[in-house]
């Protein structure tokens, strides 16, 4: 059975002026990767959880920002992991320069005994069409491309 995961495309701006809201990866794996790595803020589903309940939720322990809607369903993407992808939208704002994440632990260096905390996402950024598709992991390449989509006239 695949896995659920859930996030929400915070966007600004119309038109051509639109900018979506990712997030990049805290840890050690990713500290030197930027093109391809950035994300949609999002995270697995617990089992039976709602799947807009698990977006917002996910969204708040990335950026320590709580959202309302109205969100708008973007659609269900099955990313090369196997895993689904929900996606709903949200036309708002956020400074980058407030994201507070929650951190996660790992076993760093590997195989060292040492447990040291990350941060689950270590910073945000805005980025119009282009730069957001050359930011975001392979995968959800899919999700931009349906959210450029729905903002055609």
């Amino acid at each position: 059975m695949a896995l659920h995961s859930a996030g929400i495309l915070l966007h600004r701006g119309r038109g051509r002026a639109a900018q979506v809201f990712l997030v990049h990866p805290g840890g050690p794996f990713w500290k030197n990767r930027d093109e391809g790595a950035w994300s949609v803020p999002k995270g697995l589903a617990d089992p039976g959880e709602d799947m807009l309940a698990a977006a917002r939720r996910e969204f708040r322990e990335e950026t320590g920002a709580t959202l309302s809607g109205p969100f708008d369903a973007l659609g269900e993407f099955r990313l090369p992991s196997g895993k689904r992808l929900h996606v709903w939208t949200l036309e708002g704002d956020l400074d980058p320069a407030k994201l507070k994440s929650n951190l996660f632990e790992l076993e760093w260096p590997p195989h060292s005994g040492k447990m040291r905390s990350f941060a689950e996402a270590d910073r945000g950024g805005w980025f119009a069409r282009a730069e957001a598709k050359k930011k975001i992991t392979k995968g959800q390449i899919q999700v931009l491309e349906k959210f450029f989509e729905t903002l055609r006239p």
